[in-house]
C-alpha cells in the first residue's frame, strides 16, 4: 500500500444526501467530523472513498461528479482503500489517526445520492472509520498506513 493524499474534505448537515466540499474539517476522537450529520454516529464516524473509484463512474459516462457526490467525507487518491481491513489504522496528515471500522455498507434504497449521481458506489467501494486521534484535515494532506 502506498502513501496517498486527501483530494477533498466534505460534510453535510443531513444523512443520505450528497456532501459539500469545504476547506478543512476537524475530527474529534470517538465522534467524527464536527458539523457532519454522522458526528457521534457509532462506528461510521468518517467515510472514505477513493477518487479512483469515482473515475470508474466517470468512465461510465457520469458527468464529472463533484467531491462529496457519493456522500464521502474524505476523498483520497493514491492509496488502495479496498485493500484495508477492519482494524487497520491510517495516519492522515501528521496527527489524525483513523481506524477502519467497516468496509462497504448496505445502502438506503434509492437515496438522494443515487438519484443525483445515477448510482452510488459507497456500498461497494467506500470504507468507514472511527477517529482515534483527532485534528484538522485539509485537501493535500497525506494519508498512509499508521505505524
Amino acid at each position: 500500500m502506498f502513501e496517498g493524499s486527501i483530494t477533498a474534505v466534505c460534510v453535510s448537515a443531513e444523512k443520505h444526501v450528497q456532501k459539500e466540499a469545504v476547506d478543512r474539517v476537524v475530527l474529534v476522537p470517538g465522534k467524527g467530523i464536527e458539523g457532519d450529520a454522522h458526528f457521534g454516529f457509532g462506528h461510521r464516524q468518517v467515510s472514505l472513498l477513493a477518487d479512483e473509484s469515482v473515475d470508474k463512474m466517470r468512465e461510465k459516462g457520469l458527468a464529472d461528479p463533484r467531491p462529496g457526490a457519493f456522500g464521502e467525507n474524505l476523498l483520497t487518491r493514491g492509496i488502495d482503500l479496498l485493500s484495508l481491513r477492519i482494524g487497520d489504522r491510517l495516519l492522515v496528515g501528521n496527527e489524525v489517526i483513523l481506524e477502519v471500522s467497516q468496509v462497504g455498507k448496505e445502502c438506503v434504497d434509492r437515496c438522494a445520492i443515487y438519484y443525483a449521481a445515477g448510482d452510488c458506489i459507497m456500498p461497494r467501494e467506500g470504507i468507514f472509520a472511527r477517529v482515534i486521534e483527532g485534528g484538522t484535515v485539509t485537501p493535500g494532506d497525506k494519508i498512509r498506513p499508521a505505524e
